[in-house]
């Protein structure tokens, strides 16, 4: 049924009447069902509930956050007086957090940005908020794709968050560490073997 409404088929040429042929294959144009396929953790099945309960208009919700407080995966502070603890999501939609639990569990287990980022989480956290976290970014993702439809989805790879360290920072804050606990540091650069 997916597969006859006409905004889940690829974006057409207005100029030849077809669909566009661009010489490189990786980015020809996708159905929203592949597009969403494309997502790590992310299958054809779960494509299909995901349509199937968030539809393929994004105009209801303007931004991401959104759609995921209307599914409720996001994170939800309860605070009395000084006091700040952190609450359930709710219930939600209870077919797509079920897809979106088991698209965050298979992601996980990936070398990927999102199997890293459930990794740097789940130290910190625990496993259930670092699963639903997971499921907050798939579903980020999904609200993307679906916005636009000639958007496709890229990994941004496991080293993501290492590439993004300020190295001059993170030397400067461990050396304030170390002098706090009593330490004299001195700093010397490693020789490169050529």
């Amino acid at each position: 049924m997916i597969a006859e409404i006409p905004a889940a088929q690829a974006p057409v040429d207005p100029g030849s009447g077809s669909g566009v042929q661009p010489s490189d294959p990786s980015s020809a144009p996708l159905s929203v069902v592949a597009r969403l396929d494309e997502i790590t953790g992310v299958g054809l099945h779960a494509a299909h509930v995901i349509i199937a309960e968030v539809g393929l208009d994004m105009a209801q919700f303007p931004t991401p956050a959104h759609l995921a407080s209307w599914t409720k995966v996001s994170p939800r502070t309860i605070q009395s007086g000084p006091k700040r603890r952190s609450g359930k999501t709710g219930k939600g939609n209870h077919y797509l957090k079920r897809v979106l639990g088991e698209a965050a569990t298979a992601a996980a287990k990936t070398d990927t940005f999102l199997g890293e980022r459930y990794r740097r989480l789940v130290r910190r956290r625990g496993k259930l908020t670092a699963l639903v976290a997971v499921e907050r970014s798939i579903l980020v993702i999904v609200w993307h794709l679906l916005a636009d439809p000639t958007a496709r989805y890229h990994d941004l790879g496991a080293d993501f968050y290492a590439s993004r360290i300020n190295k001059d920072r993170k030397t400067r804050n461990l050396v304030y560490q170390l002098q706090a606990l009593g330490h004299h540091v001195t700093l010397q650069p490693i020789a490169m073997a050529a």
